[in-house]
């Protein structure tokens, strides 16, 4: 299955790399002698960070405005498929005596912390316009947002003051919190056929990705898989049977949601396990505590299985082509070790690493219910 979908040759990864206007997303310069010392990375809902480096020797006269920090995005462009795979923008330049300028960066979830969200009142709205006025401060003077959010059919209400001091990013993450809550994330796209720039398309749904329950992308051993590791775990944090969400404040006014319990577990014979957490500061709607006692429930009642797989990036399925973030994929074990009798299970990639110098890929990938 590997190969039919990467074709009966690998293809290795070739990143094209591209400067950008931070506010615009228009093309500055293509930046050759510019490569990751890390692997690449995203996660769902939240920021990712990157470490590059560039010869100077092989950059562009301009190449201090091609890397301003806080002035320009970067775009990695896989060569095979012409798909952007990655975005971030440059925070840290450092260089001296050598040839070599350093460069961190940070995906563009990460700029969402830098603004914040103004005062609106918004009651039994559909999720995605609740997320949409979230992202009302940084659409204006920004990056190159554009949303991407078709309605959910979900709706909730939404408080927030300016006094309040919340971010857009820790708005919207508490909002993808909550049982039911609309999950969201950042993709970067050309910005047209002509492939003179960029968008940051902020996409929102019940659920970002394809779910299939019989996915085309397959990791397998033997196959594209070089090592994986199963992790099970019922630790404090990641298993209970009994959640409960508190609010700020102290003694009998802070707020506390209702317990939410797994009945049908304890009755069948687990163990009662508790875990209490505050979700988020600012909280004071016991509905809005409930909503995230209720999803906190249902991600832990029977403990987390985590597939965490590295895969020869040149022999798996094409990121961005035949899977992306979110997406349901398969992980087909014939024998190993650990599964003697062999594994086939269907699991959503909640994050990936890409090294393409070590030709590795690493998606991480969780089973849900």
């Amino acid at each position: 299955m590997s190969d039919l979908l990467g074709g009966s040759d690998p293809d290795p990864y070739e990143l094209a790399w591209y400067s950008c206007d931070a506010t615009t997303g228009n093309v500055i310069e293509e930046l050759r002698s510019l490569t990751p010392t890390q692997a690449l990375s995203r996660k769902l809902g939240t920021a990712t960070t990157a470490s590059l480096s560039m010869h100077l020797g092989g950059a562009p006269a301009d190449w201090e405005a091609c890397t301003t920090p806080g002035r320009t995005l970067l775009v990695a462009v896989d060569v095979v498929t012409d798909l952007p795979i990655w975005s971030g923008v440059i925070l840290t330049r450092e260089g001296g005596s050598d040839e070599m300028l350093s460069l961190g960066a940070i995906t563009p979830e990460a700029y969402l912390d830098r603004r914040y969200v103004d005062d609106h009142s918004l009651i039994q709205q559909d999720q995605a316009n609740i997320i949409t006025a979230m992202m009302a401060t940084p659409l204006a003077g920004g990056l190159p947002f554009v949303m991407d959010a078709p309605a959910t059919g979900v709706l909730m209400d939404s408080y927030i003051l300016a006094t309040d001091d919340r971010t857009s990013l820790s708005a919207m993450q508490q909002v993808m919190a909550m049982d039911g809550g609309p999950e969201w994330t950042c993709d970067v796209e050309w910005a047209s056929a002509a492939k003179t720039g960029f968008i940051l398309p902020l996409r929102v749904r019940p659920k970002i990705g394809l779910t299939l329950s019989d996915p085309e992308a397959v990791f397998d051993l033997p196959g594209c898989i070089a090592s994986y590791r199963l992790i099970e775990s019922y630790e404090s944090g990641s298993g209970a049977t009994v959640v409960t969400a508190r609010g700020e404040g102290e003694g009998a006014s802070r707020l506390t949601s209702d317990s939410q319990i797994a009945a049908d577990l304890e009755a069948s014979g687990w163990p009662r396990y508790v875990y209490r957490f505050t979700p988020a500061s600012g909280i004071t709607d016991p509905t809005e505590l409930n909503a995230h006692a209720a999803r906190a429930l249902a991600l832990m009642r029977t403990g987390s299985n985590v597939w965490s797989v590295e895969g020869v990036a040149s022999r798996s399925p094409r990121l961005g082509r035949d899977w992306a973030l979110g997406d349901t994929v398969r992980v087909a074990i014939e024998e190993s070790p650990r599964h003697p009798n062999g594994a086939d299970v269907v699991a959503r990639a909640w994050s990936w690493e890409l090294d393409a110098d070590s030709d590795r890929i690493r998606p991480i990938l969780v089973e849900e219910d």
